[in-house]
């Protein structure tokens, strides 16, 4: 059988089974969305936000890009933010970059072209503003997954300075930023940062290293997470 029409049999079956779960699922998605989260990932094939939070359809709104950049001139992202903050009312926006992440490694290695090399100058700037550290990693590796750290930072702060989320801080309205790196070793979702309404984006620090080595690992004191 080809792997597209595998799609639709395994579409088919999802949905039977949602409806012999919740008779009602479909009839109830029909009247609309009132998500909590918007999700700003990236593209990767290996990233999926719903199935690893174990989010519901209509929970969250998402968008996704190549290393999870935001961009004021990026247009599809300004209108999913304005929609999504605006209209839909979401509490929380997550700005989710992982480790291994293609988009980062290519813009520190380069040998991008075209549009692809135009979009990660984002990420290329952030490199650039931070590469008294990133250049103190001891491998390339380490570099990478620094920047991806790095990445989510610096795009949390971008996202704060948008106007979208000015004017609702402004509003007073409830919206929190947060700051969060998965990683796909294990399937965990790391935390970073927050970002509201009273946070000096001037003075928003550097984020603490949480990807840690293999060593590292097993030496770390055992925490039990509730």
């Amino acid at each position: 059988m080809k792997s597209y029409k595998q799609l639709l049999l395994a579409n088919r079956a999802w949905a039977i089974e949602l409806v012999e779960e919740k008779p009602d699922f479909f009839e109830r998605q029909t009247q609309g969305q009132k998500p909590e989260f918007l999700w700003i990932g990236c593209s990767d094939s290996r990233v999926s936000p719903e199935q690893m939070t174990m989010t519901q359809p209509g929970g969250m709104f998402l968008h996704r890009n190549v290393a999870n950049l935001v961009n004021d001139d990026d247009l599809n992202l300004m209108s999913v933010l304005q929609y999504a903050v605006t209209v839909l009312g979401v509490k929380h926006l997550i700005v989710c970059g992982h480790y291994g992440c293609g988009g980062v490694k290519a813009a520190l290695d380069g040998g991008t072209s075209g549009p692809v090399d135009q979009w990660l100058q984002n990420a290329r700037n952030v490199a650039a503003d931070h590469w008294e550290e990133l250049g103190n990693q001891p491998t390339q590796e380490a570099k990478t997954n620094r920047l991806v750290e790095f990445n989510v930072r610096d795009q949390l702060v971008n996202l704060a300075r948008t106007a979208t989320v000015q004017d609702a801080f402004a509003r007073k309205q409830d919206l929190w930023l947060h700051g969060w790196v998965y990683d796909i070793r294990d399937g965990r979702i790391k935390p970073l940062m927050e970002i509201d309404h009273a946070t000096v984006l001037e003075a928003v620090p550097h984020p603490p290293r949480v990807l840690l080595t293999d060593d590292e690992i097993r030496t770390a004191p055992q925490t039990v997470d509730y």
